[in-house]
């Protein structure tokens, strides 16, 4: 199973992340926006990333950009509950430009959600 990093602002969603992806078998950190999320992806390799869009501090997009400087090889996964950036493309087509391997929009169903983690990480 793989070791993952969870980077989202929402406390309640990002536990039912960890718990869900836990329950799979996988190794699960958590950081509540990108600063924090980028410290620990500098302290520790991990196989996969999950970021939200849309956080205080460090927002995604930045996050995401900033973990592809620095690492190709680590799988990342974009959240959003929506929206879109004034010049028309939405957050989670920006962040697909900018690297994320996958994209799900906020809500999702925890099946497709986990069958495409596994997929990921056996990549």
């Amino acid at each position: 199973m793989g070791k993952i990093l969870i980077i989202d602002d929402d406390d309640m969603f990002r536990r039912m992340l960890v718990d869900m992806l836990s329950q799979e078998g996988h190794q699960v950190s958590e950081a509540a926006e990108g600063t924090s999320g980028l410290e620990r992806f500098r302290e520790t390799a991990y196989d996969l990333i999950i970021t939200d869009i849309l956080m205080p501090g460090k927002e995604g997009i930045e996050t995401i950009r900033k973990i592809r400087t620095s690492s190709k090889e680590v799988k990342i996964i974009a959240l959003s509950g929506g929206g879109g950036h004034p010049e028309g493309l939405s957050y989670l087509e920006m962040a697909r430009d900018l690297g994320a391997d996958l994209s799900f929009s906020k809500p999702f169903r925890t099946s497709e959600f986990t069958r495409a983690v596994r997929d990921l990480l056996s990549a």
